[in-house]
């Protein structure tokens, strides 16, 4: 049954005070330039509509949990352009606009001497923008940021606006951090800025430091590298002296080859003159004997051109009888042939009556052997009793065959099923090694104790399980987000066992034994994995639900009882967009206690009293740890068939050995039965093969008898043919005695010719001997005069060539003479070939001594004298520039740190004060390791709480939790008198604090806010102690929140202290 619409909800925000609302528009004058009068909010968060008007000092916002007082720092924030992640709430300026409604606005109004300033922003929910206006005008938020600035506001400095989620990282604040902001809030506007300045300063001073030692080393490296070189430099010096005589002596060797070839040409040219004179003189002495010879010589060319004649024609008869005699030899073979061939057929003959009787004879033996056997009995049944079992015996073989080979099949399709179901068993396997490796990341402790289980599972009794992260298997990925959002990770990391005494020794085990930080958890008694809905599903749908989250996942029975006990998975819908569309009717129904959205959580509240709902929801965030899904079922499914695989597969291999041995024996009985078959058909063949061979050799011994040759015949065709060719060798023989006679007669003529011959010889041999003397010296002299002229061709080329040389060597044209300045270089060195070489060599050898020198090592050396006159100047003036900028330093820091100074001393003075009046310690101190580091500058907060204990830093650590808060607040109230910011906004510091600190640290703020040089302050609180001491200054703000309250225009503050007090006169 639905219930009845609800109302609409209005907040107000009541402000009571000992002044009335004149005296406050009259004590505007004690409002600083920045403070807060009115913060007005529209739709923002828990408010529909609310007008706050702070206090010029201390304002105490008081209020119940949940009823907006965060809210209200959230507006200050968000309406002075601060950043979402200032609040550590949403991060979206959307999520701040009360549900249900499309846009929200702050409006706040900041105290300013010479006109207030009022700043508006709207927030559009859908798209996450916002609207600004400044004094009644769009402007942009760079604006708002830039008036906010100027008014010296800081909501981004945690020792000026300390939301309630930033309380604990104010002790996590570095030294460092705390000295920024400590400047920033009540630091002159200038010191921050000297420190940047002063932290610049000293980057860049560093650098230059760096740079000047950087350069003074290069410098250094430099001068050495250069003196080193400096050696070098002038060996290389004293090398081109030697290698330039060297140079010299080489243009000057050519022109001494050339003086010396061309003197050596003269002489040559002397000598062949005089040759030529004596073979001419020799020339004449000779003419007569020389006449005589060649008369004698007319007379020998005839003869010997005869006897030349003559040789050929005897050459000619001589090839002719050798044809001839050629001829006859072959005519020779041919007899030879023709009587070989009559052997032959003579031999082959006899070899014929041979072949004739042997195979008479073996046709006798043959029939001698086929009348024995006539006599056997016929084995044709025995051949076709053993056909018979053959083939039998052939059936069953090929049937084991078939067998075999449906068992082959069937083994091949197991083993390529179980390899198949093992690759799936492995991406299973594989699947949970990637969920325990982000249980590892995520807790390593817990992923260690897992460990331990595995190894020692069998100390315990009953079911243990490993963590839940790891035990549950979402069906869908969709899924995971919903259940991990439902389950905390202490439970997800958490072991579950079925006995409590197995979960105390396991934990005595890892955390007291191993020291690690573990969760365990004991399943419930009776079993609640099945427990029933409140209602079916089927009913849900038509608000969007589709199914419950215990249908979502798999788990084991003890898990699932556990979950469905502690977090009613059983009972939690899952639903669509749809359910998010009718959240309003849905949250209405009596039975629905958390419920989920496609992107959003809703946990559901009535009220004991009025029964009223009051709900609240947040976003489901993505899944990290159960996005990887396992279906433990198929899992199972596969190991079994896994298993009855390999249990099939040694059936197989169980009836393939038996059909195998089952082979075997056909095969031996089949062989055995061959064998016998054989021998039978043996021995009824052999009386069929013995014809066979008589009748073969009968047709063989008619052939032969058939093709007898005939050799009376042949011997009469022999005769016939060695006469027709002792005929042609008679004609032949005829023709040979015809050339042997033409032969022998010019062979008689070439003797008369040779005696002729011999006697002219011998008269020119006399006549040679008698002129050889003369002829002897005349070719001596014509062979020099021939010498000589070659010589003097060589010699020309070689003084051309040396001339030529020369003038290239020293650069000169074909015509050009020799210049003055080598003529004078020339005259001083030596004249002659082999003095030029020894000085050349003794010059080149001194060069070869300077080794490993060149022409870049005195390119280097003055380069590197360039470069490190260039460094000197370099270094001077960045020696100039970094004592100037240490000069600036020096007066960057007098205006810098000796204020800060001041500033933390009386800081610590206010601090120390506070805490010696709550019997405790504190000091404030500047610190750092380093007076030029002025980055590594920060204020360090020591604190002691007990007598007995020494001063300890404020840390994250180290305090309580109380203390840090007191140590915080203490802090932040010597700030307070100090007072450069405008207002300080601090949200329900004093959780965690014992009644007596919190007392003393309520008379503190209270004494210290409330004085008129202070500036305005926000104390956000959930509760007060009773009988505290207030201050007239103060302003308290009582926020309350329900269906019931009043609107704004019905609110009279009369009215409800004449009730109070009536209420309180019946009591």
């Amino acid at each position: 049954m639905a219930e009845p619409k609800k109302r609409q909800r209005l907040t107000q925000l009541n402000s009571t005070s000992q002044t009335s609302s004149h005296d406050r528009s009259k004590g505007q004058d004690r409002y600083v330039d920045g403070s807060i009068l009115r913060i007005t909010m529209k739709n923002f968060l828990t408010y529909d509509y609310s007008v706050v008007n702070p206090g010029p000092n201390l304002n105490m916002i008081v209020g119940a949990n949940g009823t907006g007082k965060s809210s209200i720092v959230c507006a200050i924030c968000l309406g002075l352009a601060g950043k979402t992640a200032i609040l550590g709430r949403g991060d979206k300026a959307g999520l701040y606009v009360k549900r249900g409604c499309q846009k929200g606005s702050i409006e706040i109004e900041l105290y300013r001497g010479g006109g207030n300033v009022v700043i508006n922003r709207e927030i559009h929910a859908a798209n996450n923008q916002s609207a600004w206006m400044l004094n009644g005008k769009h402007c942009s938020q760079k604006a708002v940021e830039e008036e906010v600035k100027s008014l010296q506001i800081q909501v981004s400095n945690l020792c000026q606006f300390l939301p309630q989620e930033k309380v604990g990282e104010f002790a996590k604040m570095s030294k460092i951090e705390l000295l920024e902001a400590t400047e920033k809030s009540v630091g002159p506007p200038e010191m921050y800025e000297f420190h940047c300045e002063l932290k610049n300063f000293r980057n860049k001073e560093r650098e230059l430091e760096n740079a000047v030692k950087e350069k003074a080393s290069f410098l250094e490296k430099a001068k050495q590298r250069n003196e080193r070189n400096k050696i070098d430099v002038n060996r290389y010096y004293e090398r081109k002296r030697h290698l330039d005589n060297v140079e010299l002596l080489d243009k000057k060797k050519p022109w001494v080859e050339y003086e010396t070839n061309r003197k050596d040409l003269e002489q040559v040219k002397r000598e062949r003159d005089e040759a030529r004179r004596q073979l001419l003189t020799l020339r004449q002495a000779q003419a007569p004997m020389m006449r005589k010879l060649q008369q004698i010589d007319e007379q020998l060319k005839p003869a010997e051109a005869q006897m030349k004649a003559k040789t050929a024609a005897i050459k000619e008869a001589s090839n002719k009888c050798k044809q001839k005699q050629d001829q006859l030899d072959q005519k020779n073979k041919e007899i030879d042939t023709i009587k070989q061939k009559l052997n032959l057929k003579q031999t082959e003959e006899e070899d014929h009556q041979k072949r004739i009787s042997n195979t008479r004879r073996t046709i006798e033996d043959l029939k001698a052997e086929l009348a024995k056997v006539g006599d056997q009995p016929d084995v044709t049944p025995q051949i076709n009793a053993i056909n018979v079992e053959l083939r039998q015996i052939q059936q069953e073989r090929a049937k084991i065959e078939g067998e075999k080979t449906d068992l082959r099949r069937e083994r091949e399709n197991l083993f390529a099923e179980s390899r198949m179901l093992e690759k799936k068993l492995n991406d299973m396997n594989n699947m949970m090694n990637a969920k325990e490796e982000k249980l590892r990341g995520c807790h390593r402790d817990t992923h260690t104790a897992l460990q331990w289980l595995r190894r020692n599972r069998n100390l315990f009794v009953g079911n243990v399980y490993e963590p839940i992260m790891l035990m549950i298997n979402v069906k869908d990925p969709r899924f995971a987000k919903y259940v991990e959002n439902h389950i905390p990770f202490r439970d997800l990391r958490a072991f579950v066992f079925q006995r409590k005494d197995d979960m105390e020794k396991f934990m005595t085990e890892v955390r007291d034994g191993m020291n690690l930080k573990v969760n365990s958890i004991s399943a419930p008694e009776k079993s609640c994995s099945q427990q029933q809905s409140s209602r079916n599903i089927e009913s849900l749908k038509r608000f969007g639900f589709y199914i419950y989250l215990r249908e979502m996942f798999d788990a084991p029975d003890e898990v699932m009882s556990y979950l469905c006990h502690q977090y009613k998975v059983h009972d939690v819908p899952v639903g669509n967009d749809q359910t998010k569309a009718m959240i309003k009717t849905v949250i209405e129904e009596p039975y629905l206690r958390v419920l989920y959205t496609t992107e959003e959580r809703y946990m559901v509240k009535r009220s004991f009293y009025s029964n009223k709902i009051n709900t609240s929801n947040s976003a489901v965030y993505p899944s990290q740890l159960l996005t990887i899904t396992l279906d433990a079922e198929e899992k199972r499914k596969l190991e079994q068939q896994i298993k009855d695989c390999e249990l099939k597969s040694r059936d197989i291999d169980e009836q393939m050995k038996a059909l195998q041995k089952e082979a075997a024996n056909l095969d031996r009985r089949d062989n055995e039965l061959l064998a016998e078959k054989k021998r039978l058909s043996e021995l009824k063949g052999k009386k069929r093969q013995l014809e066979q061979k008589i009748s073969t050799r009968q047709d063989s011994l008619r052939q032969m008898e058939q093709s007898v040759i005939d050799l009376k015949k042949i011997e009469q065709e022999t005769k016939e043919k060695i006469a027709a060719v002792n005929s042609l060798k008679v004609k032949i023989v005829s023709a040979f005695m015809v050339q042997m006679k033409l032969r022998t007669k010019l062979s008689m003529e070439k003797v008369y010719l040779a005696l002729e011959t011999v006697a002219l010889t011998a008269e020119k041999t006399k006549q040679e001997n008698d002129c050889r003397a003369g002829a002897s010296e005349l070719k001596t002299i014509d062979q020099m005069c021939n010498r000589l002229e070659q010589r003097k061709v060589q010699l020309t080329e070689q003084c051309k060539g040396h001339l030529r040389r020369a003038k290239s060597i020293c650069g000169m044209q074909s015509n050009d003479s020799l210049p003055e300045d080598l003529c004078k270089a020339f005259s001083k060195l030596p004249n002659t070939l082999d003095e030029i070489d020894a000085l050349l060599n003794e010059e080149r050898s001194r060069a070869e001594c300077f080794t490993g020198l060149s022409e870049n090592v005195v390119d280097e050396y003055n380069r590197r004298d360039q470069e490190i006159k260039h460094l000197e100047k370099e270094l001077e003036d960045k020696s100039t520039a970094l004592n100037a900028y240490r000069q600036n330093i020096s007066e960057a820091k007098n205006r810098w740190l000796n204020p800060l100074k001041q500033l933390v001393e009386q800081i610590n003075v206010k601090f120390s004060d506070f805490f010696r009046s709550m019997q405790c310690a504190g000091e404030v101190d500047l610190h750092t390791e380093n007076e030029e580091e002025y980055d590594k500058y920060g204020i360090r907060i020591r604190v002691k709480f007990h007598s007995s204990t020494q001063l300890h830093e404020l840390t994250a650590h180290h305090q309580s939790g109380g203390e840090r808060s007191v140590s915080t607040m203490l802090y932040l109230m010597a700030l307070q008198e100090l007072n450069r910011c405008p207002f300080r906004v601090v949200d329900e510091i004093n959780q965690g604090m014992d009644p007596a600190n919190e007392r003393r640290v309520f008379d503190i703020v209270v004494r210290t806010a409330c004085k008129e040089t202070t500036s305005q302050y926000f104390f956000i609180t959930p509760k007060l102690l009773q009988h505290l001491q207030y201050a007239d200054e103060m302003t308290i703000l009582c926020v309350h929140n329900g269906p019931y309250m009043l609107p704004p225009s019905q609110w009279d503050e009369k009215t409800i202290i004449i009730r109070s007090r009536q209420r309180k006169a019946r009591a």
